[in-house]
Order: C-alpha cells, then sequence, then structure tokens
C-alpha cells in the first residue's frame, strides 16, 4: 500500500465513530422513551405515520435526520442548520437574529416541524418528514454540545485524547464528539435495558413546563449546562473517569428528551 493511502487508512480506523448527535443509541433512547409514555390515541397516529417505514417506531426514525445529512441528499443538505444552535460567550444569552436567523437553527427546526405535523392540510410524506424530524430535533436540543460555543464549532474543534475501556491505546477526538457517543456507549447497556433504567430516573420538575417557546427553554438548558457542569476538561486527556462524571448528566437530558417528546407529540397529534 501506499504510504498516502496508508495514512489514510489507518486515519479512518482510528476515528471516532461518525458523529451523529447522542449517537445512534441515544436518540434511539430518546424515541424508545417518547413512545412508552404516549396515550393510546397519540400513538396511534404516530404508527399511522410511520406505516410505510423501515422501522415503524419513533426509535427506528430517530436518526434519520442524520443519515439524510451524511448522504447529502437534498433535504440533508437543507436540514444542515437545524441540529444544533452555537450562542457566543458563556451567559448563553440568546439572540435570535444573530444565533437563529430565519429559523435556521434546532429552536426554529422544532417549532416550524411542529407547525407541519399538527397541519392536517400538509401532504402526508410532508407530516411524515415532519414527525421524523422532531425525534430527532428534541434530541439534539438536551444535548449540551448542539447548544454550545461558535468559536469551537460546539466542541467539534476541542480536541481531546480519551483512553478508557473503549479504547484502551486511546484515541483522538473531541469534546462535541464524547458527547455525542461516548458517554451513551460507555454505559454498556443495550436500548431495552438503558431505557428500563432511564425510566427509573426521577424527571426532575420540568423548568420549561408553560414556557412560551419550549423549544428555546430546552436549548437554553443544555447551553446553561456546559459552564455549570463543567463540561469541558482541565486538560486535553480523558478517562473513564469523565464519563462516569458525566453520565448522569447525559441520562437527565436523555430522560427530559423522551418525555418532553412525547408531551409535544401529545399536544401536536391530539385534538
Amino acid at each position: 500500500m501506499k504510504p498516502t493511502l496508508l495514512v489514510t487508512a489507518l486515519a479512518l480506523t482510528l476515528a471516532t465513530p461518525p458523529a451523529l448527535a447522542w449517537s445512534r443509541q441515544g436518540h434511539e433512547l430518546v424515541g424508545e422513551l417518547a413512545e412508552r409514555e404516549l396515550s393510546p390515541a397519540a400513538l396511534a397516529q404516530v404508527q399511522d405515520l410511520l406505516a410505510g417505514e423501515p422501522e415503524p417506531t419513533l426509535a427506528g426514525v430517530s436518526t434519520w435526520a442524520d443519515e439524510i445529512r451524511a448522504a447529502k441528499s437534498p433535504l440533508g443538505e437543507t436540514s444542515q442548520r437545524w441540529h444544533y444552535i452555537n450562542i457566543p460567550g458563556k451567559d448563553c444569552n440568546y439572540v435570535a437574529a444573530r444565533d437563529c436567523p430565519d429559523g435556521e437553527c434546532v429552536i426554529g427546526a422544532i417549532n416550524a416541524q411542529a407547525k407541519v405535523l399538527g397541519d392536517l392540510s400538509q401532504p402526508r410524506q410532508a407530516r411524515v418528514e415532519a414527525l421524523k424530524f422532531l425525534v430527532h430535533f428534541v434530541g439534539d436540543a438536551h444535548q449540551p454540545m448542539h447548544a454550545g460555543y461558535p468559536h469551537d464549532r460546539g466542541g467539534n474543534n476541542h480536541q481531546l485524547n480519551y483512553t478508557g475501556k473503549g479504547s484502551p491505546e486511546g484515541e483522538g477526538t473531541n469534546l462535541h464528539g464524547v458527547w455525542d457517543y461516548w458517554i451513551v456507549q460507555g454505559a454498556g447497556m443495550d436500548n431495552t435495558a438503558y431505557a428500563d433504567h432511564l425510566q427509573t430516573l426521577p424527571l426532575p420538575a420540568d423548568p420549561a413546563a408553560g414556557a412560551d417557546n419550549p423549544a428555546m427553554a430546552w436549548t437554553l438548558e443544555s447551553c446553561r449546562l456546559i459552564q455549570a457542569e463543567g463540561l469541558y476538561p482541565p486538560g486535553r486527556k480523558i478517562t473513564d473517569a469523565y464519563l462516569d462524571k458525566h453520565r448522569p448528566v447525559a441520562e437527565t437530558r436523555l430522560r427530559l428528551a423522551g418525555a418532553r417528546l412525547a408531551e409535544l407529540l401529545e399536544k401536536t397529534l391530539v385534538p
């Protein structure tokens, strides 16, 4: 093998798994938790809309928004900015015109797709896609690094070396990837066991209850956690101790995302 090809192959081998916010498992957990909490009426609506999908469940469609983006489909390209928001400074001072121009951020996307889903005059396919977007974007809004800082692209440019049971010899990654993938994967549970575990966690009192713009409230919660929980490690090397320390925060966010997604679908789908 030519040296250049060898270097490329090694880089691909050692690279962190592709960043799917919360990883595939994390998004599937949000969908699974939400579906477990739906009323029979809302569940029937969801099942009807997803009847033509290969995996016709909220968990089964939860990574579709990332998949179309990775495939660079026209809709995937259009929706790239809908997965996150970057807010400058450490006080999470959200300015819509600056941080979400024309609704092009996760806050705007959740609100826009909820309107499409709830509008029975919309074409069926548009409503199906809106449901799939909502499952994903509600999860994204609860991942702290999807409401991070523009100077390092939500932790994507904050390079780290992770050494732990997931990668004993060490692996180059970044802070965004740690939160997307390693923290959830580090629990070592399959989806059913993990969803069962998350359901046992008490739901905290919801500070976003009754908010005029719940999507904004959820996203700004994520932003504030970055500082409040000290998510930026003091050095550039992390071990499983970092994952273990912050996993309770991630699990609470997953639990809240599932409950809030269920509530949003109830309000949107059930008259």
